[in-house]
């Protein structure tokens, strides 16, 4: 199966370059993803194993590439991907003001009574 997104260009302006051990590795995870998503068959996923282990070099990579796809350049907003804790269509519990209202309060309860304080000592 092929992908309409291009290849990255380090593949084909590095070409001759050898294949990292790490470059080996997470190619050969997104061949497994691809398999176990069902994107390659039985066949092409032991093809295309095997290309990612026989490569030397980035320009052997390009059919691996252009099997699986390249890496999307673009990160998963932080709140696509939380799960919430309530089912769809409903609404999350109102929660109250808890300590923190009442701190502020206190606050500004004893900044009015010094102030009141002060006003008094002046006059």
């Amino acid at each position: 199966m092929s992908s309409n997104l291009p290849v990255p260009r380090r593949y084909r302006t590095e070409s001759g370059a050898p294949v990292p051990d790490q470059e080996r590795e997470d190619l050969a995870a997104r061949v497994n993803d691809a398999y176990t998503d069902g994107r390659l068959d039985d066949e092409a996923y032991h093809a295309t194993l095997d290309r990612v282990f026989a490569a030397r070099t980035l320009g052997e990579l390009v059919p691996v590439i252009e099997a699986v796809g390249p890496v999307p350049s673009y990160q998963t907003p932080a709140i696509v991907g939380s799960t919430g804790t309530t089912k769809p269509g409903e609404l999350a519990e109102i929660k109250g003001p808890g300590r923190a209202g009442l701190v502020v309060l206190g606050v500004g309860a004893a900044a009015v009574v010094l102030l009141i304080l002060l006003l008094l000592v002046l006059l």
